[in-house]
C-alpha cells in the first residue's frame, strides 16, 4: 500500500502595512484594519518600512505622503524601481490635485483625503487585498 500525503492549505491573512509619520492615524488606522481581521504592521518612516521583514509580505500599504525623510510618493517609486509589487493606498491631510495626479499614474489604487470613514477605507483595502 502506498502512502498518501495529506496537504494542509491555510490561507494566510493578507498583511496591511502603514507608513504614517503620524502616531495617532498609525494607532487608528491598526485597530481598523485589525478590526477587518486583517493582519497589520505599522512603521514611522519609509526607511522604517523598507529594512524590514515584513516588505516582502505586504499585499497593500497604507501611505502617508508627507513624512519627514522620503516621502509617500518617494517610497512609491522606490518600491517600483525594485519591483515590490503591493497595492498602495495613500491617505493624506494635504490635498494636492497634482501630486493625486502622479500618485494614480505611478500606480497607487487610490488616493484618499482625510477624515477618511471607515467605510470607504473598508472597501478600498478590501479591494486592495481581494476580499469580497
Amino acid at each position: 500500500m502506498q502512502g498518501s500525503v495529506i496537504t494542509f492549505v491555510m490561507e494566510s491573512t493578507p498583511l496591511v502595512s502603514v507608513v504614517d509619520d503620524d502616531q495617532s492615524a498609525r494607532e487608528s488606522l491598526q485597530g481598523l484594519l485589525r478590526s477587518l481581521g486583517l493582519a497589520v504592521q505599522a512603521f514611522a518612516t519609509a526607511e522604517e518600512f523598507m529594512c524590514s521583514e515584513h516588505l516582502n509580505a505586504t499585499v497593500c500599504l497604507i501611505l502617508d505622503v508627507r513624512m519627514p525623510g522620503k516621502s509617500g510618493p518617494d517610497l512609491q517609486r522606490w518600491l517600483a524601481a525594485n519591483h515590490h509589487e503591493m497595492r498602495i493606498v495613500f491617505i493624506t491631510a494635504h490635498e494636492d490635485e497634482k501630486t493625486r495626479e502622479q500618485c494614480l499614474r505611478d500606480g497607487a489604487l487610490a488616493y484618499l483625503v482625510k477624515p477618511v470613514g471607515a467605510k470607504t477605507l473598508r472597501d478600498v483595502v478590501h479591494k486592495a487585498v481581494g476580499v469580497q
